[in-house]
C-alpha cells in the first residue's frame, strides 16, 4: 500500500508540474505575442511619415491626396528632376554641397577635439580636474539654443555672419561645442588599463606617441562613434544655419527644405528623402563600430 501510495503521489506531482510548465509556456507565448503586436504598432506609427514622404516624392502631382485613394497610384520622377535641375529659385545641389562641407569639416575637427579632451581627462591628473568635469556636466544640462543671441552677437563682431564666412563660423561653432560631450569617450578610455600607459612611459615614449601608437588603435570604435555623431548634428541642424546664413547660395539643406515646405511640398519630400540616404547608409555601414563604441563608452571600471 505504501508503494502504491508513493506511485500515485509521484504521478500527481508530475501532472501538477506538467500543468505548471504548460501554463508558464502559455504565459510566455501570450507575452511575446503582445510584445510583438505592440512593437508592430509602434513601428507603423514611426514608419508612416517616412512612407508618406517617399510616396509623395515619387507621385506625379506632388500631393499624395486624391479624390478616391489616400495614396495616389500615379508615380513619376518629375519631382526629382526638378529638384536637381531646376535651380533658378531653389538650388538644392548647392545646399547639399554646403551641408556636406560643414558636416565633414565639423566632424573631423570635433572628433579630434573630443578624443583629445576625453583622453586628457581620463589619463592625466591635475588640480582642477573634478571641478572642470562638474562644470561641463552642469553646462551640458542647458539646451544649446539658450546661447543663440550671444553666439549671433559674437559672430557679428567677428564678421562671420552670412556669406561663406558664415559657413566657416558654423564649422567653428559646431567644433567648439563638441568637447562638452566627452563623457562617453572618457568612459571608453577609463576601460584601458593604466598599466599599459605606465609601461610605455618606462620605455621612454612621450605622451603624444602613447596616444598615437597605443590609444588610437584601440579607440577605433569610439572614433567612428564620435565622427558619426559629430556629422549627424550639423547635417540636420536648422537653428544655427537659419540664424547665420541669409544668402540663398549659402543655405544648408535644412534651411532650404524649410523654404521648400512652404512653396513646393512635393520637392520638399524628395529633398527630405534624399538627404536621409547618406546618414542612413553611414549608420548601416558603421553599425558594428557604432554599437561597440557606444557600449564600451557606457562601461566604467
Amino acid at each position: 500500500m505504501m508503494n502504491q501510495d508513493g506511485i500515485i503521489y509521484e504521478k500527481c506531482e508530475k501532472k501538477s508540474k506538467g500543468k505548471k510548465t504548460a501554463s508558464v509556456k502559455a504565459k510566455r507565448i501570450v507575452d511575446k505575442t503582445c510584445s510583438y503586436i505592440l512593437l508592430i504598432i509602434v513601428s507603423f506609427i514611426f514608419l508612416f511619415p517616412c512612407v508618406w514622404l517617399i510616396a509623395t516624392a515619387f507621385s506625379k502631382s506632388g500631393n499624395i491626396y486624391s479624390t478616391r485613394y489616400f495614396f495616389s497610384g500615379e508615380f513619376s520622377f518629375n519631382i526629382w528632376r526638378d529638384l536637381f535641375f531646376d535651380t533658378n529659385m531653389y538650388d538644392f545641389p548647392n545646399w547639399f554641397k554646403n551641408s556636406l562641407i560643414i558636416s565633414v569639416a565639423s566632424s573631423i575637427i570635433s572628433t579630434i577635439l573630443v578624443i583629445a579632451t576625453a583622453y586628457t581627462i581620463s589619463f592625466f591628473q591635475f588640480k582642477m580636474k573634478k571641478p572642470l568635469m562638474k562644470i561641463t556636466l552642469v553646462l551640458g544640462l542647458f539646451p544649446s539654443f539658450m546661447g543663440m543671441t550671444a553666439v549671433y552677437i559674437m559672430m557679428t563682431q567677428f564678421g562671420m555672419v552670412d556669406g561663406y564666412k558664415g559657413i566657416i563660423g558654423l564649422v567653428l561653432i559646431y567644433s567648439a561645442g563638441a568637447p562638452m560631450g566627452y563623457l562617453v569617450q572618457k568612459g571608453f578610455f577609463d576601460t584601458i588599463p593604466y598599466s599599459i600607459y605606465e609601461a610605455a612611459r618606462i620605455d621612454g615614449s612621450s605622451n603624444f606617441r602613447i596616444f598615437r601608437t597605443i590609444v588610437l588603435p584601440l579607440s577605433k570604435p569610439m572614433i567612428v562613434f564620435t565622427g558619426l555623431t559629430s556629422f549627424a548634428w550639423p547635417w540636420s541642424d536648422y537653428i544655427l544655419p537659419s540664424l547665420l546664413l541669409k544668402d540663398k547660395s549659402t543655405y544648408t539643406v535644412a534651411v532650404g527644405l524649410y523654404q521648400l515646405a512652404e512653396s513646393d511640398f512635393g520637392r520638399f519630400c524628395a529633398g527630405a528623402v534624399f538627404i536621409a540616404v547618406p546618414i542612413v547608409c553611414l549608420y548601416f555601414l558603421l553599425q558594428k563600430n557604432l554599437v561597440s563604441g557606444l557600449t564600451s563608452g557606457a562601461s566604467k571600471e
